[in-house]
């Protein structure tokens, strides 16, 4: 239980409402920062604006996936208000106080940095990555069938990264028929991508290994289909990327060839926002036992 702690939950989705049912289950007091628009009301749970919260009380702040961006200013999809979390406002925070993001940037790491907070990046540990690789896998099949006129059964799939996403992806489009071959750098996935029955190549021969490619998945955050990769595919090529934003895609020199190329991160909170937010809770649940029991300890 989470009884006698104090929780800010600042913007997001509907991933943050599974995250809220929950831990008022668990008998957190929540102050909801940025919902002023949703209909639903949560026992336990109070709006707030943010400079109506006593953040001097606030055990633990819970960010959307996404975080902040580099200006501090957090989503909200049930608010108009612009939320910004500041230097001013974690300083009034007790030391104990951790945050709590699916991925961080410049600013946040800054952030907390100079406030000498914690914090916990969810979407870095393993079994957060593992379970929203399925939501993804079902996200990108989607995308797939929907913008393309072809069954992915007997199509040349190229999946870029072999990441916990990357080997998911692999294995479900393989499963369907397709023809996968998946790029890797490292000797040790390139040998995996073997062992799954799939075709390896080695990211450095990306142009030669894409020019029969109908269906192209990228994984990897940086710029790897580029000008020099988007002139070598098919006229018909789909490009789905679901690295974090910006993603790995030329995108506007894809437009000028003509190829479909879309960029789709956070998939799981738009195909299964319901169970993305259960996997999100249940490790939160488990992070902020920790911390309850951290802070018993130190007060003794």
């Amino acid at each position: 239980m989470l009884t006698g702690m104090q929780i800010a939950v600042i913007g997001g989705d509907a991933r943050q409402l599974e995250i809220i049912r929950k831990l008022t289950e668990l008998e957190a007091r929540l102050s909801l920062i940025g919902f002023e628009q949703l209909d639903h009301a949560f026992t336990g749970a109070v709006k707030e604006k943010i400079d109506e919260v006593d953040f001097t009380k606030i055990d633990a702040i819970i960010l959307p996936v996404a975080g902040t961006n580099l200006e501090g200013q957090i989503e909200t999809i049930f608010s108009n208000e612009k939320v910004i979390l500041s230097e001013e406002i974690l300083k009034k925070t007790p030391k104990h106080c951790t945050i709590y993001s699916g991925i961080s940037n410049e600013y946040l790491n800054d952030l907390v940095v100079n406030t000498g907070r914690t914090l916990i990046q969810l979407f870095s540990r393993d079994d957060v990555a593992i379970y929203n690789s399925i939501p993804t896998v079902e996200g990108t099949i989607m995308m797939a069938i929907q913008h393309t006129d072809f069954t992915i059964h007997g199509s040349n799939v190229t999946i870029l990264g072999l990441g916990r996403c990357g080997m998911s992806i692999a294995r479900a489009f393989h499963a369907l028929g397709a023809k996968v071959k998946v790029g890797a750098r490292k000797s040790e996935h390139l040998a995996r991508i073997t062992e799954m029955g799939l075709a390896p190549f080695h990211l450095s021969e990306i142009e030669m290994e894409v020019i029969d490619a109908d269906i192209v998945i990228n994984t990897i955050p940086q710029l790897i289909i580029n000008e020099g990769v988007i002139a070598k595919l098919p006229p018909h090529t789909l490009i789905i990327d679901i690295a974090s934003k910006p993603g790995g895609t030329d995108f506007r020199y894809a437009e000028k060839r003509g190829i479909k190329a879309l960029l789709a991160p956070s998939l799981p909170g738009i195909v299964a926002p319901k169970t993305a937010g259960q996997i999100l809770a249940d490790v939160l649940t488990q992070l902020l036992e920790e911390l309850k029991n951290i802070r018993k300890e130190n007060a003794k």
